[in-house]
């Protein structure tokens, strides 16, 4: 049997805090973060974009980038909103989510990008 691996997280160490289960794995690459997408749409889930402040992060309330991008099919255009969203809050952490209609809840939810704690 495998040892359990402890991981390093602190509230007063803001890079240390782990989001969701695939903040314990390695940063996403661009592949990884496709992949998503596409697991997202075949599911028929509504993707959406959030971000906030690190500091802020473990707050309920992330900040919506637009709105969920309802019936959205188009995995480029899905990847360009995160990237633009990104790129507008470089600072920020940005979140892919998908929302599951019939559930009425979320049934995919990751950080895509980390930002950098002030």
């Amino acid at each position: 049997m495998s040892e359990m691996q402890d991981y390093a997280s602190s509230l007063a160490d803001v890079s240390s805090r782990k989001f969701e289960t695939f903040s314990y794995l390695t940063q996403m690459d661009d592949a990884r973060i496709r992949k998503q997408v596409e697991y997202i749409i075949a599911k028929g889930w509504n993707p959406a974009i959030e971000h906030t402040e690190p500091e802020n992060a473990f707050s309920h309330f992330w900040y919506m980038w637009k709105l969920p991008m309802f019936g959205e099919i188009d995995v480029e255009k899905i990847l360009a909103e995160a990237e633009a969203c990104h790129q507008a809050h470089p600072k920020n952490h940005v979140r892919l989510i998908g929302f599951d209609n019939y559930a009425q809840s979320k049934g995919a939810e990751m950080v895509i990008f980390r930002g950098k704690p002030v």
